[in-house]
């Protein structure tokens, strides 16, 4: 594996890890001193990623051919 592939699986992981501490406790949408927090948002924006990540991550392994010569 190359570099780039061992940074994009070690970013899965800990995105996965992350959405694993976010979907554990409910947390409502709430305001404190005009700043809005919505965990809602937050874990779209995880899961979002996570899917760029998985795509980024099938292109640099690229296609599989196996080839195969007949005698």
């Amino acid at each position: 594996m190359s570099a780039a592939s061992d940074k994009i699986n070690t970013a899965i992981n800990q995105i996965c890890d992350r959405i694993i501490e976010v979907t554990a406790t409910y947390k409502p949408t709430y305001s404190i001193d005009g700043e809005s927090y919505s965990h809602e948002s937050y874990l779209n924006s995880l899961t979002a990623s996570l899917a760029a990540l998985k795509q980024t991550q099938q292109v640099l392994e690229g296609p599989f051919q196996k080839i195969v010569r007949m005698r």
